[in-house]
């Protein structure tokens, strides 16, 4: 059987060929199947896979979408009114965000036998004889009252945002708060939340003692892990200051003293990583005092004597803080790393603090109001590194008109807000008794434009503006309080949006009637 089969492959070679080729075909056909078949379940998985992962996140979008609600957005009105019957306010305003929507809310200070309607307190309620003062948080988004506490009997400064205030009984929980001083020698913590007294304490000035305001934070010097306050007060040739815990309100260490001549002002300085006390008075002598973390380290230094000094002022630097000088003549700028001169500017009799804004993106000007006349006034806006005019404005005024403000916008620059009453050339001067305050509105973007926003025959009590980080675009805001009118004495808020006020278009209607 070998023998036939070797025979009939050596005659017939191509024949034996072909049958291995046709045998390993169907091998190989046979394994392309297995192989397909294993892709194509794999295939079949990653597919389901797939599907699956889609069908979870659409599951996903529409429950965030249609079942969970979102939550809500406080609305804010355009104009809204407080009114306060009876009750007699404070020149103090404070801007924060008390019940933390991302809106800015009002603070503020009143003297009254009892609260608001919105709120059933009097003063027995916070253990204090009527008349008292009434510390108040109102929304800045529709002026609905938050809380209302009876803090003191009169109230000598209001001071909010401070940050890191504890509790007395605890000494652990920490809360941002106000500080109340009382004209009777007391100081009083609040929570910015809630308005509860943190903690109260009494302190001995001394007789005839003038309070020097801001308040200022320090670092820890108790190393309880919160900054401390640090207040300073002037009597009898002498600045005296007295650090308290923010914590507890206990008093750290002994009480300092610097000699002045005159009534002593002072502002903040920061020269690289120190923080800097500048002291001023009206003969014009200077000293700077810096306090160290650990001890009660204090350096004093007499700088330099520059004639009557009617404001100083902190002026932010590319490296460092510079300082500006005002007297009765001139203004100056001060480069605090050698002293010298950068610049001086002609302007006499100014009517409020200099004022720090944006005319240029990112570019710090400085506004000065300056008397120039009976009733009169001009508003310039200065460079702040070269002392160039870059703005200008004139205005008729009365006694006790508020000062500018600035609004933050979103191309870098800054709004400013101004009261007074424009009038043409040839037709500027205008009694003080028939003249009404208006307040403008100026964008540097259109320089000849000035928008006239609201009037009003009163008196401003307080006034500031505000930047509101709700939704963007940004919201600022115009806070005004009034004196007692037909409904009592009222806070008024004008929001303004960032690109109306770029745009040069009205920002809020004109009511004749609404103040």
């Amino acid at each position: 059987v070998m023998d036939n089969k070797d025979s009939e492959a050596e005659i017939h070679p191509l024949k034996t060929e072909d049958v291995k080729a046709q045998e390993n075909h169907e091998h190989f056909v046979e394994r392309r199947i297995v192989k397909s078949s294993g892709l194509s379940r794999l295939s079949r998985w990653r597919t389901a896979a797939f599907f699956i992962s889609l069908f979870l996140c659409l599951i996903i979008v529409f429950a965030f979408s249609f079942i969970i609600p979102c939550p809500e957005r406080p609305v804010s009105e355009r104009t809204w009114f407080q009114y306060y019957n009876n009750a007699v306010p404070y020149p103090f305003l404070a801007i924060e965000d008390v019940n933390e929507d991302r809106v800015q809310d009002v603070l503020f200070a009143f003297q009254s036998s009892n609260g608001s309607n919105s709120f059933n307190m009097s003063c027995q309620d916070g253990g204090l004889p009527s008349p008292c003062a009434f510390v108040s948080a109102v929304s800045g988004t529709n002026g609905s009252v938050l809380w209302e506490s009876p803090a003191a009997q009169d109230v000598q400064w209001l001071q909010c945002g401070v940050l890191l205030l504890g509790t007395a009984t605890t000494g652990t929980a920490v809360t941002p708060g106000c500080f109340v001083v009382e004209k009777s020698l007391s100081l009083t913590a609040l929570d910015l939340r809630t308005g509860q007294v943190l903690w109260r304490r009494s302190h001995d000035f001394g007789a005839n003692y003038t309070l020097l305001t801001p308040l200022s934070v320090v670092p820890d010097l108790d190393e309880d892990g919160i900054q401390d306050l640090i207040m300073f007060i002037a009597t009898e040739g002498q600045v005296k200051f007295f650090i308290h815990s923010a914590k507890t309100g206990q008093r750290i260490g002994s009480t300092g003293t610097l000699s002045v001549d005159g009534n002593a002002r002072y502002v903040t300085l920061d020269l690289r990583s120190s923080s800097y006390f500048l002291f001023y008075t009206g003969t014009a002598l200077c000293h700077s005092k810096t306090i160290h973390g650990l001890k009660r380290l204090i350096i004093s230094l007499s700088l330099f004597r520059f004639g009557d000094i009617h404001y100083l002022a902190r002026v932010p630097g590319h490296s460092r803080d510079h300082i500006l000088v005002v007297n009765s003549e001139m203004a100056t700028l001060i480069n605090t790393k050698d002293l010298h001169t950068m610049w001086t500017l002609n302007v006499s009799h100014l009517l409020s603090d200099p004022l720090l804004g944006y005319y240029k993106p990112d570019d710090h000007g400085i506004i000065l109001e300056s008397e120039i006349g009976p009733n009169r006034k001009q508003i310039l806006i200065v460079q702040s590194e070269s002392g160039a005019v870059q703005w200008e404005l004139k205005l008729n005024s009365r006694a006790g008109s508020p000062g500018p403000a600035t609004l933050p916008t979103a191309d870098h620059r800054s709004a400013f807000l101004m009261w007074g009453d424009y009038q043409e050339l040839g037709n500027e001067t205008v009694s003080d008794a028939a003249q009404v305050l208006r307040l403008y509105l100026f964008h540097p973007s259109y320089t000849h434009v000035l928008l006239e926003l609201r009037n009003s025959t009163d008196q401003i009590v307080a006034f500031t503006g505000e930047s509101s980080p709700s939704s963007p675009p940004a919201r600022s805001c115009r806070r005004t309080l009034v004196p007692p009118g037909p409904c009592g004495w009222c806070w008024v808020c004008w929001p303004v949006q960032a690109h109306e006020a770029e745009a040069g278009f009205p920002c809020a209607p004109c009511c004749s009637s609404a103040v």
